[in-house]
């Protein structure tokens, strides 16, 4: 036993040999769109030639690839329209065979991450409890006691789950306080915070990337005072998005969907009037919104756009302009449902300035 046994995770985040992670496998924080693959060994977790562990619980191994939308240009992050909604904070996922994890024992001398919050440091640690079947106690609530294990478990099969959170310093993540453990292939624990599909398209959801909201002006630059300006977004400008999220050696899986619906716009001003009344321009059967601008339409009434009533005096008008998005999902085992609305907003200068006539 070493003078270090366990140590809560937030003392040690800048330990380097603790942060590594696995080759293969994605990230919380890897760049949107990346498709990863699963270790070749099937040895989640073991040690690299170095002998650090190649897996924390700052990291997750779910692979995210975009099926539908995931093109060039300017993007941004969906936002949700419910303040309360929030992706998983924390969870469970098989991390290393039994033979992986005995790799690992045996080239880093026992110094990694048991749980989100807790690492352990000294090869007698992990031996006592997952060689020579020692409990030890969990980090939940309460510090109940986790069973042993003889030898690893080597030759039963299955894997040692870890807990993951994308976010170590989120005050949810403590909900999944269990030390790894095991459990047998081609199974899911059945304890609180096991991975789900409606899990997997929360985490998928909150990778999801939409184009900036660039709207089309007419007259662009500079309105005039009591003159429409004409709104609109060609077809084809905003189509779905779908980001498929997968957890490797659980058959667990989930596509998450975001759907165009609307435009709202926001002048920046209560002196101001907005067409429809509303201010929310809803798309067309071809995905446009509104109708382009035409020589003649000036003093037509647009189905989408603004007036400004009075003209602004050096410091432009924000004109905010968000797209609401439709979330539905779909998963493994037929599950599928939807999530709250997500909106993307974009801000640009709006100058108006008014025409005085001269009565003679």
């Amino acid at each position: 036993m070493t003078s270090l046994p366990r140590t809560l995770k937030w003392s040690l985040m800048g330990a380097a040999a603790l942060l590594l992670c696995a080759p293969g496998t994605a990230n919380a924080g890897d760049p949107i769109g990346d498709t990863t693959q699963p270790p070749a060994d099937g040895q989640h977790g073991g040690a690299d030639s170095h002998g650090n562990l190649n897996a924390s619980a700052a990291h997750s191994q779910i692979q995210i690839t975009y099926k539908k939308g995931g093109g060039g240009g300017k993007k941004g992050n969906l936002g949700s329209i419910d303040p309360n909604w929030k992706p998983p904070a924390c969870w469970y996922e098989p991390v290393f065979t039994p033979e992986g994890l005995k790799k690992f024992v045996d080239s880093t001398d026992g110094q990694g991450d048991v749980g989100i919050h807790e690492s352990w440091f000294g090869k007698g640690l992990w031996t006592d409890h997952y060689q020579d079947g020692k409990p030890e106690n969990n980090m939940d609530d309460q510090w109940s006691s986790a069973s042993g294990y003889e030898n690893y478990n080597i030759g039963k099969g299955g894997y040692f789950w870890r807990s993951v959170a994308p976010d170590v310093h989120d005050s949810d993540s403590w909900q999944c306080g269990q030390i790894m453990f095991w459990q047998p292939a081609g199974q899911v624990p059945k304890i609180p915070h096991a991975p789900t599909p409606k899990m997997l398209a929360e985490y998928a959801y909150n990778q999801v990337k939409v184009p900036e909201t660039k709207i089309e002006l007419k007259p662009q630059g500079k309105s005039t005072v009591n003159l429409p300006t004409w709104i609109w977004l060609d077809k084809g400008t905003f189509q779905d998005v779908v980001v498929r999220a997968e957890l490797p050696n659980t058959g667990l899986w989930a596509e998450t969907t975001a759907t165009p619906v609307s435009l709202h716009l926001d002048p920046g001003t209560d002196d101001a009037e907005t067409y429809p009344a509303s201010g929310t321009c809803d798309f067309n059967q071809d995905k446009s919104i509104g109708t382009p601008y035409k020589k003649g339409d000036a003093d037509q009434t647009p189905p989408c756009g603004i007036s400004y009533l009075h003209a602004t005096d050096g410091t432009p008008y924000q004109l905010k302009a968000s797209i609401t998005w439709k979330i539905s999902w779909k998963g493994s085992g037929n599950s599928g449902g939807t999530m709250p609305d997500g909106t993307f907003e974009t801000t640009q200068d709006m100058n108006v300035q008014e025409i005085q006539a001269i009565n003679r």
